[in-house]
């Protein structure tokens, strides 16, 4: 691997850590301002609404420059949505007025973030040659995981009620911040310090595409283009279903294990945002395991996501600690088994067809629209008082049977094209472009 790759990869889980650690915060705030239920996920909702607004837009913006420094860009408008959160008490507004401050925070993050991606993600395509995608992706996805792993650790320690007062009893931290959430939060905003820094030192790849569109309309015309291109693609468009599928239920697990740790376990904030880690542990794992399938293996991962879907159905009846761990664990090595070898392979696809950013926003737009399909779902289950075990079996049953007309939509496109095994792992890029 070459050495820009590790400082993208460093530059990204300091990112993805602080995007973690700063939704753990915001729920605390939420929490400590007495808002409902439902606000939590639909935070999420709007975090997620920024990838599919900008989908048009940013893959433009990410082949416009070098990478590198759009990822500084990007991560310097998500330090500016952390410090729009910082100071959700300083400007002045009701309770009313500082959940919507929180709001709009978080998604200007979700914007940062929305143009941070293909960028990231992009900038592999170019580092690295195709039989190498997968362990690239393994790496990449890997400390990604890891850093949601320390991220939601780290934001529940940090909103831990001994923690914030041994941060507050420090005079230089007491003299800007009253509350424990904005102790949080200060702390996150040097994270995001640290991750402009390597984003700065990571070196241009010498990659140049075509002068991009700049008119509105037709980067929308053009990106409605993209979107049948990967969708029509009969390898593209079944990698793109499973990671649609597996970022939609995967973010709101993150969610549904808060409040599965409160209702069935019992547990605070603090406490269940371990859960989410522990999970997240399980998927570092099963993403590194994965850096073995070669690219040309990836779709026999395929019924690893059906299992995973009837794993999540043992979830009511786990109480012990051991269990609820071994479990979690179980959930997360399964699901990043399979989502590692399927984003290698869209990854592929869309660098074949397109290029490395717009294919990128093309992912994205997928799923986050899921992500607010799944997430907007939820929030109105929590809103109808539906029992969290209720939720979790519906949930476990919807990826288990999606994953399931996956396979078989799958075997259909080899039986009519016994070309496609062939395809993966092919040069060149652009080719829907010429």
């Amino acid at each position: 691997m070459k050495k820009g790759f590790y400082l993208v990869m460093t530059a990204q889980a300091l990112s993805s850590l602080a995007d973690n650690a700063l939704l753990i915060a915001a729920i605390a705030l939420i929490a400590d301002l007495q808002g409902p239920d439902w606000m939590a996920p639909m935070m999420k909702w709007w975090f997620a609404l920024a990838y599919v607004v900008l989908a048009a837009f940013v893959g433009a913006f990410a082949d416009a420059f070098p990478k590198g420094k759009v990822m500084f860009a990007t991560n310097a408008v998500k330090l500016a949505g952390c410090l729009l959160m910082f100071s959700y008490q300083s400007l002045g507004f009701e309770t009313t007025g500082q959940l919507g401050l929180i709001f709009a925070a978080y998604t200007l993050v979700g914007i940062g973030a929305a143009a941070y991606s293909p960028a990231k993600y992009g900038i592999v395509t170019e580092m690295l040659p195709p039989d190498q995608l997968v362990k690239g992706n393994s790496w990449i996805e890997g400390l990604t995981v890891l850093s949601i792993i320390f991220g939601t650790v780290l934001g529940g320690v940090l909103i831990n009620p001994h923690v914030s007062e041994m941060l507050l009893s420090h005079a230089w931290i007491s003299a800007v911040v009253n509350t424990r959430a904005e102790a949080a939060i200060f702390i996150i905003g040097f994270i995001y310090l640290l991750a402009a820094s390597c984003n700065l030192l990571i070196p241009s790849t010498n990659v140049s595409y075509p002068k991009q569109q700049t008119n509105p309309v037709k980067l929308v015309r053009e990106f409605s283009y993209y979107v049948k291109t990967l969708w029509g693609d009969k390898l593209g468009q079944i990698s793109l279903a499973v990671t649609t599928l597996f970022w939609g239920a995967g973010a709101t697990l993150q969610l549904i294990l808060i409040e599965w740790g409160a209702q069935h376990l019992g547990y605070r904030l603090d406490q269940a945002s371990i859960l989410m880690g522990v999970a997240a542990v399980g998927t570092i794992v099963g993403a590194v395991l994965a850096g073995r399938v070669p690219l040309k293996k990836a779709l026999c991962v395929l019924p690893l996501g059906v299992v995973m879907g009837f794993t999540v159905l043992l979830m009511p009846l786990v109480y012990e600690p051991w269990a609820v761990y071994t479990l979690l664990m179980l959930i997360g090595g399964l699901s990043g088994f399979f989502v590692v070898p399927m984003n290698a392979m869209l990854q592929h696809r869309g660098h074949v067809l397109l290029s490395a950013g717009h294919s990128i926003a093309v992912q994205n737009f997928n799923e986050q629209l899921n992500i607010l399909l799944m997430l907007a779902t939820y929030s109105l289950m929590l809103w109808l008082k539906l029992p969290i075990n209720i939720i979790i079996i519906i949930f476990g049953l919807l990826v288990a049977s999606l994953m399931a007309v996956f396979i078989r939509w799958n075997r259909l496109n080899h039986q009519r094209d016994a070309s496609l095994q062939d395809q993966i792992g092919q040069h060149g890029h652009g080719q829907a472009l010429h």
